[in-house]
């Protein structure tokens, strides 16, 4: 099969990395005007609120992360940081750890069961691309790369991509464990931190967030080095 021209492959991962950057700063629009809200109307106030909800409160955070999961288009990273804001540190990961785990489960079944048609009607044709690239990138015989992958902001995807390959259930779900148990942590520990002024919690996301940071830019330049092409 014909390569494509270099400056071409070039100019996507350009492409891609400004989406990327973008992306982040788009997410980070909305956590500063998520803490300026907050801060506005009292933190403890909202938490008041939230608890004479009950448990709807946490089932509709739950909610909200999984369809934001299942349709990648949604920005899903905010309902962490918020789930550490209202839930705290504990109660916040436990929220969106089933709420991955459930959601991410449902995007490697939808795939794995339906295929690639299902898959591009609910990412869209713009994100399709991305989803085959991931498809094609090694990660079906190396569960620690799909573990990788799924620590960073592309693990929805990942989660429909893996599900595209031959990798079944048995190594699909303990590399989902693995992902889900290392990057939940800092984000969710960012809302925690800051809301609840704990300096501890918020050096630890700040440093959480900074490794993951690492870890995605290394897997990015690998992707990228590999063409999207097996190794």
């Amino acid at each position: 099969m014909a390569q494509p021209p270099r400056n071409e492959t070039k100019s996507s991962g350009q492409r891609r990395r400004w989406i990327d950057i973008l992306g982040l700063f788009g997410l980070g629009i909305v956590i500063v005007g998520a803490i300026a809200l907050v801060k506005q109307v009292g933190i403890e106030q909202i938490r008041t609120n939230v608890h004479e909800l009950g448990i709807w409160a946490p089932f509709a955070l739950l909610l909200l992360r999984s369809v934001s999961i299942v349709i990648p288009a949604i920005p899903s990273t905010a309902y962490s940081v918020l789930a550490g804001a209202l839930f705290g540190f504990w109660h916040g990961i436990m929220v969106i750890a089933i709420a991955d785990f459930a959601a991410c489960s449902g995007n490697f079944y939808i795939a794995k069961r339906y295929g690639r048609g299902i898959v591009q009607r609910l990412v869209g044709q713009r994100f399709m691309g991305k989803v085959d690239s991931l498809a094609s990138n090694y990660l079906e015989n190396n569960p620690f790369l799909v573990a990788g992958f799924l620590m960073t902001g592309l693990f929805d995807f990942v989660c429909y991509a893996v599900g595209l390959t031959q990798m079944q259930w048995g190594k699909f779900i303990p590399a989902l464990i693995l992902g889900i148990l290392i990057s939940t942590p800092p984000i969710v520990a960012l809302g925690a931190g800051i809301f609840s002024q704990g300096k501890l919690l918020l050096g630890f996301a700040l440093l959480g967030m900074f490794a993951l940071a690492v870890l995605a830019a290394w897997l990015n330049r690998k992707h990228n080095k590999n063409g999207g092409k097996p190794s």
